[in-house]
């Protein structure tokens, strides 16, 4: 059994033992293996695992890797965890299932445009600053309210779900929280946070998309496409 293989088998025991301790269905979470920066060999045997759900950080990386996988794969499902340019939002849209990094309206306004004229309607997730950080783009708890508002009433977007990325170094507990408190309110069906060294706790706190890479590839080296 390869690395990799071995590694989604860990990771989907350990998703499973928390499921249980939070008194949640085995159902109630998805993996998504990151696989930025990851070869197609390292993909193919995430596939040959099951696993069918994926993360990618920048659009032309993911054109390059799955256009040909899924060609051969029909039920991949593509998310895009990554900052999106505008000038990417065509590609985007046409590419991937999941738009989890929306964060300001003149993404959403191209978003809109973009998936009029594709005809193709890509899930979306508000990217969230939880953490007040400057450095980081997504929208700040007291916005979401106005920011919502806007997508919807104004864009006519559908939006799913909330992402986060709490702070580096610290405690995620509160922040994963504070998310779900933001899910609640919104009534909204994705909560996607929680990695590879924290996603058990996102799990606990009420995560239902998990994002992993290191934990399931291993450590990142530069991908062979």
């Amino acid at each position: 059994m390869s690395k990799i293989i071995n590694n989604i088998h860990h990771i989907r025991a350990t998703m499973q033992e928390a499921l249980r301790q939070a008194g949640r269905s085995d159902q109630d979470v998805q993996l998504i293996a990151v696989s930025k920066t990851r070869s197609v060999s390292d993909i193919r045997e995430a596939i040959t695992a099951g696993q069918r759900h994926f993360g990618e950080n920048r659009v032309q990386e993911a054109v390059t890797k799955f256009t040909t996988l899924r060609s051969e794969y029909s039920n991949l499902e593509l998310h895009l965890i990554g900052p999106l340019q505008t000038n990417k939002v065509d590609e985007a849209v046409t590419l991937f299932d999941v738009i989890q990094t929306l964060d300001r309206p003149k993404l959403a306004q191209a978003l809109a445009k973009a998936m009029l004229k594709a005809q193709r309607k890509p899930r979306l997730y508000v990217e969230i600053n939880i953490g007040y950080e400057p450095q980081k783009a997504g929208v700040v708890p007291e916005k979401l309210d106005d920011f919502l508002g806007y997508c919807r009433e104004d864009l006519g977007l559908i939006l799913e779900g909330l992402m986060c990325i709490p702070p580096h170094n610290v405690n995620p507990k509160p922040y994963f929280d504070a998310m779900k408190k933001l899910v609640d309110q919104q009534k909204m069906e994705h909560l996607s946070m929680g990695m590879s060294a924290d996603f058990v706790e996102a799990i606990m706190a009420g995560a239902t998309d998990i994002r992993v890479g290191s934990a399931l590839f291993g450590e990142r080296d530069v991908a062979i496409i």
